[in-house]
């Protein structure tokens, strides 16, 4: 398949998922679900960018949650000193953020396996540590409000954190991520990544430069995380250390194993499903958790590749199946 006919394909389907999400901001008018979906949404963002890495580098993180919180708390700072504007804490955090993965990329890629989940826990805890004990700059276990301005980018504030009008931005966010990710990986960057994956000494025996793309790979994973950080920072208007927490990191990761990360759209999927399952289920039982636990081991065994992947081979078994025409089964009946 072409590059132009995949690219094509990618852009009919992200203006597909754009319509179908505008719609959902139209017609949902209960403002608890469509904060839920917000939320959603949001974490959906979170497993993206966890999925990236899992996904192109086979690299399981445990500290993630580290470029979710440090997206809030760089722009309340910036924005509680009032160094800059609320737009220029944006971008500053956002880019600040992606130029932060990239440079601890190039140590944290070096180490392979569980080595490399240790060290992301051990980074991500640090980051925790300290944004609990520097009351003076985060507020410490208290958090930090985020005095939003009453104008962003020329709009009202109160326009913009209507529940559907940040449902629709946080949609707009992840359907795009994935679009622009999927863009990518469908690249010659997305094969030489796949091709480090798969087996990286035959990828340096053959004259690719391994490091640098997995270094860029971790550095998207990031940047896409953060995103979703500042979109929550957004959402709620404050953010605290919780953000920063290993088991935040652990819930993204599980909502990528539910969903599936051969395919982009099966984080998303995970975590959409976990928000869901968590409300439906936390009505009936106290220990939730653990009754969601029970479903991940149950996919995990059964369905290795997550519900997208299981999906995905239940909708190419029906493509394969051949229709019998009225003409095929008349044969068929003289022959017998």
């Amino acid at each position: 398949m072409s590059r132009e006919l995949t690219n094509g394909r990618i852009a009919g389907g992200v203006a597909v998922a754009l319509a179908a999400g505008a719609v959902v901001a139209l017609t949902v008018t209960s403002e608890t679900v469509l904060s839920l979906l917000t939320q959603a949404t949001i974490f959906a963002i979170f497993a993206l960018g966890v999925g990236i890495l899992l996904r192109q580098n086979g690299m399981v993180s445990f500290g993630h949650a580290a470029f979710y919180g440090l997206g809030g708390y760089v722009v309340a700072i910036l924005l509680e000193r009032q160094l800059m504007s609320a737009e220029t804490a944006l971008v500053t955090a956002f880019f600040g953020i992606a130029l932060f993965a990239f440079l601890i990329g190039f140590v944290v890629v070096r180490v392979p396996g569980i080595a490399f989940g240790m060290l992301t826990l051990a980074l991500g805890q640090m980051f925790y540590q300290v944004a609990s004990r520097s009351r003076n700059l985060t507020g410490g276990a208290d958090g930090i409000n985020i005095p939003w301005p009453d104008t962003l980018f020329g709009l009202d504030i109160s326009l913009l954190t209507r529940q559907d009008a940040m449902f629709y931005f946080a949609w707009s966010g992840l359907v795009l991520s994935i679009g622009i990710v999927a863009a990518l990986m469908a690249s010659r960057f997305g094969a030489t990544t796949e091709a480090i994956r798969d087996n990286e000494e035959r990828a340096r025996f053959i004259g690719i430069q391994t490091l640098l793309p997995r270094v860029l790979i971790f550095t998207l994973s990031g940047t896409v995380t953060a995103l979703a950080g500042l979109m929550s920072a957004f959402q709620t208007a404050f953010v605290s250390p919780e953000s920063m927490h290993w088991s935040v990191s652990g819930t993204a990761l599980m909502m990528v194993i539910i969903g599936g990360y051969r395919y982009l759209w099966g984080p998303a999927l995970g975590a959409i499903v976990f928000f869901m399952s968590r409300d439906l289920v936390g009505d009936f039982a106290q220990h939730w958790l653990a009754i969601f636990g029970v479903a991940l081991i149950v996919v995990i065994v059964f369905a290795p590749q997550g519900i997208s992947g299981a999906l995905a081979r239940l909708f190419r078994r029906k493509a394969v199946v051949p229709q019998a025409t009225p003409a095929v089964i008349h044969k068929l009946k003289e022959r017998t």
